[in-house]
């Protein structure tokens, strides 16, 4: 199960990744969502402060998993998309249009793409496994696990605080996407309230 973090001002903006924390209402939502959450065996978060501000916000005791850090964007990070096409046009034309293109010195789509499949088909006898994970994680994962050409990674939008959830094992995955924690309003959408241990 992948919970994308809460909102933040990098978000907003629509920058490159970014390490930014949650602002006030970011971590309002994620309060006001932590009784949604469902039951889990084991508890990770991505290592940046957004996801560990988020699970700390959603009451969950996870601990950091650097394999489900954000996607490598090199010099690209915390610029926003906008400045980066303007001052290089080609090189983000290539990212968009071939998976294994890293114009901006990190990872490519299909390295980031490997890394998320990785981390996926490892979960082998580790029961219900619950991360909050950055949206470009939870898309990598998704393509990886319904076996997806790369290029549907972009093609998959993964709101703030929405769960993912894939079931199955390595090989046979099935997925229910992008179900909200809680409602518009803040009530329930079926979601077991449950104690999340550490």
């Amino acid at each position: 199960m992948l919970i994308s973090p809460a909102m933040n001002a990098a978000l907003r903006e629509a920058r490159f990744a970014g390490d930014a924390a949650l602002d006030a209402s970011g971590v309002r939502a994620a309060r006001l969502a932590a009784p949604h959450v469902p039951d889990a065996d084991r508890l990770v978060h991505g290592p940046s402060e957004r996801c560990a501000r988020t699970a700390e916000a959603l009451g969950l005791h996870s601990v950091a998993e650097n394999a489900l850090r954000d996607w490598e964007l090199g010099r690209w990070s915390g610029a926003r998309l906008d400045e980066v096409g303007a001052r290089e046009p080609e090189g983000v034309a290539a990212w968009l249009g071939d998976p294994s293109a890293a114009p901006h010195g990190g990872e490519s789509l299909l390295g980031l793409c490997a890394r998320a499949g990785a981390w996926l088909d490892s979960l082998t006898g580790d029961g219900r496994v619950l991360a909050v994970a950055e949206p470009s994680l939870v898309r990598a994962a998704v393509v990886h696990a319904l076996e997806l050409p790369p290029q549907a990674f972009w093609r998959l939008d993964v709101a703030p605080l929405t769960l993912t959830e894939l079931g199955g094992r390595s090989g046979r995955w099935n997925l229910r996407a992008g179900r909200p924690l809680a409602d518009r309003q803040g009530g329930e959408e079926g979601d077991r309230g449950a104690p999340r241990a550490g």
